[in-house]
């Protein structure tokens, strides 16, 4: 996101000052702006994005169906401005400060650009690396900011910057609204013909192995001028990434109560845990296993913030045991799996993730009874997000992906 190109914010104003008023007489008055300039503002972004916005009328100007489009795009994108500028001031309790009460339309492109590139970096050259900005030109955007603001955005720490939790709201803020605007770009783009989308999906464990490349296949066959970017990680960070506009959703195993509010979930399907080990262990002899038969043997258990772990911990128990025959901990599939098959290990794991192994006898699930091991799969969502046509296809693949999981 920090090598995202806003277009002139004083010219997105315009255009939806002008969309608004059906001209440009009145939209002048609205946003203290000439004529000319605005006449000006919306040639050069009409040039910019290859589209004519509107529709040049004898008693107005409406917006084309491509304007449309964009326009709503735009709305959503000054809307997340003025909330991370609000949000912002609400963390200054019974200061006036020295800035301007709205300075969400005072921004310029460049003051947004230098204050992702901060909040990703925490740090002046590195920020410069990574957009291609000089450094004294981030640092002067970065500067001129808080100026506007009229209240502290950075701090200097040992390792670089630090940024104030006002800061932090406001580039969480910033990088949804370039989200939202790279939306309008896609969009556009697959208007004109030519379906440039983007979908980045922070993937869990379990949908990694059928659901997700199956439904990835299926829209890469629809689309061949798409791109789908997965991200892996702890579900914090797949959480936070969400949140902070860096993946459009997330795929696995859902979370009760909500993580955040301003998130939403849709449950796709349910899951069942099992106690998986390798063809030929010795409990694959036993007609019945109970648990208490595996923990003689070595485990290979779940991190415990993981549904499995959690599961494992607090309805199990067996990490807590004096004699724990927990002896590796990993939520690796590919580590996990290697490890069963070199010695008498045993897991516990999602039947789904493990589909493949179990169908081709690579692994073996063993006749355990779990309690109460159910957990929903499905998507997670920022609240209010608005995919796109082809990302809504997607999300349609993947829905019928899992009704046959």
């Amino acid at each position: 996101m920090t090598t995202f190109d806003f277009p002139n914010i004083r010219h997105l104003r315009a255009f939806r000052e002008v969309a608004r008023h059906r001209g440009i007489s009145a939209a002048a008055d609205a946003i203290f702006l000439s004529q000319p300039a605005i006449t000006q503002a919306i040639s050069k972004l009409e040039t910019r994005l290859g589209v004519a916005l509107f529709q040049r009328l004898t008693d107005g100007m409406i917006v084309t169906e491509a304007g449309a489009m964009f326009l709503e795009r735009v709305i959503r994108m000054l809307d997340e401005l003025t909330q991370g500028v609000d949000e912002a001031i609400r963390l200054q309790p019974g200061k006036s400060g020295k800035g301007f009460a709205r300075f969400d339309r005072l921004v310029t492109s460049a003051q947004l650009r230098a204050l992702i590139a901060l909040a990703e970096a925490r740090n002046f050259s590195i920020a410069a690396r990574n957009t291609g900005i000089s450094q004294p030109s981030i640092h002067r955007a970065g500067r001129d900011l808080e100026r506007l603001a009229g209240f502290t955005l950075f701090r200097t720490a040992s390792h670089g910057i630090e940024l104030t939790q006002a800061a932090e709201r406001l580039a969480r803020r910033a990088k949804l609204a370039a989200g939202e605007l790279q939306q309008g770009l896609f969009e556009l783009a697959a208007h004109k013909g030519r379906d440039s989308t983007r979908i980045t999906v922070g993937s869990m464990p379990l949908a990694r192995t059928r659901i997700l490349p199956r439904a990835m296949h299926d829209i890469l066959a629809d689309y061949d001028s798409i791109q789908i970017r997965t991200i892996e990680g702890p579900y914090s960070e797949l959480l936070r990434g969400l949140r902070y506009g860096d993946s459009d959703f997330l795929i696995g195993a859902l979370r009760d109560p909500l993580p955040a509010d301003d998130v939403v979930q849709e449950a796709l399907f349910d899951d069942s845990l099992a106690i998986i080990t390798r063809p030929g262990h010795p409990l694959c002899a036993q007609s019945k296993v109970s648990l208490q038969d595996t923990l003689v043997y070595p485990w290979i258990a779940p991190p415990k913030p993981t549904p499995a772990g959690t599961y494992l911990s607090m309805v199990l128990n067996i990490p807590e045991m004096e004699n724990t025959p927990v002896k590796a901990v990993s939520s690796s599939l590919v580590l996990v799996r290697g490890l069963l098959l070199e010695g008498d290990y045993v897991t516990i794991i999602s039947l789904n993730q493990v589909r493949h192994e179990l169908e081709h006898g690579t692994l073996v699930a063993l006749p355990v009874a779990l309690p109460n091991n159910s957990r929903p799969i499905g998507l997670t969502f920022r609240t209010g997000w608005r995919p796109t046509a082809t990302q809504a296809r997607f999300l349609d693949h993947l829905r019928h992906r899992a009704k046959t999981a």
